[in-house]
């Protein structure tokens, strides 16, 4: 499975919360909390039952069952049900207790998002290479479309690489110059795949707490769509494909041959 086909296999498997029984306004408002996850929020009123609670499903198996009460902790009270994006969540290691659609966010691997601009997915990649250095340890690898790209990172990559435990792979499309190489090892890969999606992903230096990935494709000019993932199956995944189809430092083409 290629890079574009994992992330259209995470599109896929869209989660369904459903809100049974719930004040007027409560399924917006999780909605618009959960704007930028693969998760679909939608509302039921049912004859029998208790009120104000939500079933959290995906490809038709039920995952998880909470109270409103649980998904939007203080809510109605001054300052209540606010929190700050991102704080917490799966694979941070925080608690979720208090934290506005924590149990729900707790079973969810992958975070999907649409519309990332190239200053979001920067942004987004220093938090994965910000872990890898301070882990010290493991393997980190990134895609930067282009060697054009590449050589504008190629200052902040020397340094991620300088790390003596860290193993740093970087892979572009043979466009543009390639940058001075002293610390990380670069492929060139000749693939529609390379020069469409980014991509930043670490092993976690033996550890799978820290293992993250970040894989998008452009899918228009400077707009990206794909996922987050802290789960280390979906992880060790994008790294064993990617060591194994471009592991050597040939340009590899688009039969996944060497060129």
């Amino acid at each position: 499975m290629s890079l574009i086909e994992l992330i259209a296999g995470v599109e896929a498997h869209e989660a369904t919360l459903t809100v049974f029984n719930a004040d007027p306004g409560i399924a917006e408002e999780l909605r618009e909390h959960f704007a930028d996850r693969n998760i679909r929020v939608v509302e039921e009123q049912t004859a029998a039952g208790p009120e104000g609670f939500a079933v959290l499903a995906r490809d038709g198996e039920f995952v998880a069952a909470v109270t409103v009460d649980e998904l939007l902790p203080g809510r109605g009270e001054p300052g209540g049900g606010e929190s700050e994006p991102g704080a917490g969540g799966a694979g941070t290691g925080e608690p979720s207790g208090g934290r506005v659609g924590g149990p729900v966010l707790d079973h969810l691997d992958e975070t999907m998002f649409a519309s990332y601009s190239r200053a979001d997915m920067v942004a987004a990649s220093r938090e994965i290479e910000d872990r890898a250095w301070r882990v010290g340890d493991g393997e980190l690898h990134a895609g930067f479309q282009t060697l054009d790209v590449l050589t504008g990172e190629a200052d902040t990559y020397d340094l991620l690489g300088g790390k003596e435990r860290l193993d740093v792979h970087a892979y572009a499309a043979d466009e543009g110059d390639a940058p001075d190489v002293e610390h990380y090892t670069v492929h060139v890969g000749e693939t529609a795949e390379i020069r469409e999606t980014w991509f930043v992903a670490y092993d976690g230096g033996g550890y799978d707490d820290a293992k993250c990935a970040l894989l998008a494709e452009e899918r228009a000019p400077g707009e990206f769509y794909g996922f987050w993932s802290y789960d280390p199956e979906t992880v060790d995944y994008i790294i064993d494909y990617l060591t194994e189809r471009y592991g050597g430092s040939g340009a590899v083409n688009d039969g996944g041959e060497a060129v």
